[in-house]
């Protein structure tokens, strides 16, 4: 480890490459795993699905002290309209990267294709009330989105626990940035996202933010007023929140 901050009720553990951010993250989760399990019969996990949590999950599937069995498996948000099983959903990436490579207690994904949307927000937030969330474990966007709240539609009082929404041209330009479409214009324009206050309910978040494409997102994330503006912010009001940046996201010579 390079540097450890503290903004408001934020840690934040600087590492030197993406290898050594994925490992101490997946550590520092597996250590909660084991805590929680101590006292209860099990947990639920909400995860995230993007490249940046590639090293993380990694290495969080490789912890032989987890007992996958223990554990209800959650994602956070998913395009609407991709046919199924396309590889850039993100219900496939999960699959691909951990959902089908241990032996999750349950596996619980937002249907992107389900005839009526909004009947299947609301049937994802009967589950994820039915299971309050122990561990989030996420990252942050390029336009410091926090699941699929973008600057426009992100509310911190939303009173909503899964809902529709539009995603902003920055957004979709970060799934060509990230090598998961090859144009824009292949990229849909709408999605399921967990909402802020869900996300935010979660017990312990954990949030890996490697690479330099997430560098002015993690800055603003520090440093940015707490606002819907910059939506990742409120995680500087999380009780137990620490964020994984490396060298190239947070450079502590700046």
């Amino acid at each position: 480890m390079i540097k450890t901050i503290q903004k408001d009720k934020l840690k934040v553990l600087v590492l030197p490459d993406r290898a050594a951010l994925g490992q101490t993250a997946a550590a520092m989760v597996s250590d909660k795993i084991k805590e929680l399990l101590s006292t209860k019969g099990d947990i639920n996990i909400i995860f995230a699905a993007a490249p940046s949590q590639d090293e993380f999950l990694s290495a969080l599937i490789a912890d032989e002290r987890i007992e996958w069995d223990r554990i209800n498996a959650f994602h956070m948000d998913e395009y609407l309209g991709l046919p199924d099983n396309a590889p850039q959903l993100f219900s496939s990436f999960l699959k691909r990267s951990i959902f089908y490579r241990v032996p999750f207690k349950s596996v619980n994904c937002i249907n992107g294709n389900a005839s009526d949307a909004e009947a299947e927000c609301e049937r994802y937030a009967v589950l994820l009330k039915a299971h309050p969330t122990d561990i989030v474990c996420m990252g942050i966007g390029e336009n410091t989105h926090i699941a699929f709240n973008d600057p426009h539609v992100a509310e911190f009082n939303d009173l909503k626990a899964v809902k529709t929404v539009t995603l902003d041209m920055a957004c979709r330009q970060q799934q060509v940035n990230d090598g998961c479409f090859e144009g824009i214009d292949d990229v849909p324009k709408y999605a399921i996202t967990l909402t802020v206050p869900t996300l935010m309910s979660g017990a312990h978040l954990f949030c890996m933010v490697p690479g330099a494409n997430k560098r002015a997102a993690v800055n603003y994330t520090l440093t940015a007023p707490v606002s819907e503006t910059y939506p990742s912010t409120i995680l500087r009001t999380h009780n137990s929140c620490v964020l994984f940046a490396d060298t190239n996201s947070l450079n502590t010579v700046d």
